[in-house]
């Protein structure tokens, strides 16, 4: 998709608004269904199943892509950024996006201590972050869906659906798929929560999905909608496109945390906290696997711009620019790039990514009126902006 890198790292203008052309490409007509494949696929770390999504492509030119995002909190960088590229990619394609915010989930869950209003007010200061990192929301090939409001006015297509769902589902079958509300089976769970997944599996039928286009720990109720197909013998079962989580900054962090803010890039941090987080993550010489800094430069910025540059002292090698992560890979591994060089360069790509965001809620009157709104929802939430 990508056909415009970025200007050199080393720039100190003011980034665009809209930070990549790149980034917001219509779809092209005359793009082949191998090319709309490749573009989709490159989204997922695992596809369910590949044969399926080829076909789906072949006949159907603009297939409905189903995510959705909780509004129970901050946003990281994961799913600030990682979600605009994903969703522009599927653009791209000629996908439709249907972004679910489930505002009604979030209240099952008990987040914001159940206050579907504050839960509404943090949607809606989400959605303001991603047009103002550039997700391509113009085209009307984006549409954000409220749960809460959709539900209401086709209850007698998703109650039944739902019902159906959970009546074919023994117990310990849905408790399994708990790990979708950040829960462990071993948990306590209310029976909002047990209902939670049974919800969720019928979401897809009901927004009529033909991709689920969700993170790999939303997999688990994804593929209970494949289930449910094959118990109503619906021969077209939704495709699975499940993307890469990112770890937590700090060691042994598989999953970013919100209740730990060292642990990731939060989309309202300012430049001096992104570079203190760099500065203190984990980032073991020599070591790829498994290290967080990399896994930033591999899944956001490379995506992003096309290229990583590292700024460096004619003694320690000079300034390079790298095109590709393997080619990162190899010199980090080799010892050629130190994490000494790599942070500084990795955060300064960051601010670069995340200062449109800061511009927008800085000078944007409205933006500004909703972060109050914001602060004023939960404790927490004045804590990490007043911080």
């Amino acid at each position: 998709m990508e056909n415009e890198s970025s200007s050199s790292s080393n720039s100190n203008e003011t980034p665009p608004s809209q930070p990549l052309q790149s980034l917001s490409i219509s779809p092209q007509p005359q793009m082949s269904v191998k090319e709309k494949f490749d573009i989709i696929r490159s989204i997922g770390e695992e596809c369910i199943q590949e044969d399926e999504l080829e076909r789906l492509l072949a006949n159907k030119p603009n297939p409905i892509c189903y995510d959705g995002f909780e509004p129970s909190g901050r946003m990281h960088i994961a799913q600030g950024v990682m979600k605009a590229i994903n969703v522009n990619k599927l653009t791209s394609a000629g996908c439709k996006v249907k972004i679910w915010i489930a505002d009604w989930f979030a209240q099952l869950n008990n987040k914001m201590g159940g206050d579907l209003k504050k839960i509404q007010v943090i949607g809606q200061y989400l959605i303001e972050i991603w047009k103002a990192v550039g997700m391509n929301i113009d085209g009307g090939q984006v549409e954000f869906v409220w749960s809460s409001e959709e539900i209401n006015s086709r209850a007698h297509e998703y109650w039944p659906l739902v019902m159906d769902i959970a009546r074919r589902n023994k117990l310990p079958r849905i408790v399994r798929c708990c790990q979708i509300m950040g829960r462990s089976e071993q948990d306590e769970l209310s029976a909002a929560q047990i209902f939670y997944p049974c919800m969720q599996c019928a979401d897809v039928f009901f927004l009529k999905a033909d991709i689920c286009q969700l993170g790999m720990d939303q997999r688990k109720v994804n593929v209970l909608a494949r289930e449910y197909c094959d118990d109503i013998k619906r021969k077209n079962k939704p495709i699975i496109l499940s993307h890469h989580m990112l770890p937590g900054l700090q060691e042994g962090q598989e999953k970013m945390s919100k209740s730990d803010p060292s642990s990731s890039i939060y989309m309202e941090d300012e430049e001096a906290d992104v570079n203190v987080k760099i500065k203190k993550a984990f980032c073991p010489p020599k070591v790829v696997v498994k290290n967080p800094c990399l896994e930033y430069i591999k899944y956001i910025i490379f995506p992003w711009f096309n290229e990583f540059t590292v700024e460096r002292k004619p003694e320690n090698g000079g300034d390079k620019t790298f095109k590709s992560f393997k080619e990162l890979a190899d010199d980090y591994e080799s010892g050629e790039l130190h994490p000494g060089d790599l942070k500084p360069a990795l955060a300064k790509a960051i601010n670069r990514i995340l200062q449109p965001v800061r511009d927008h809620f800085n000078n944007d009157p409205k933006a500004k009126e909703l972060v109050k709104r914001v602060k004023v929802c939960t404790f927490d939430f004045c804590l990490y902006f007043e911080d």
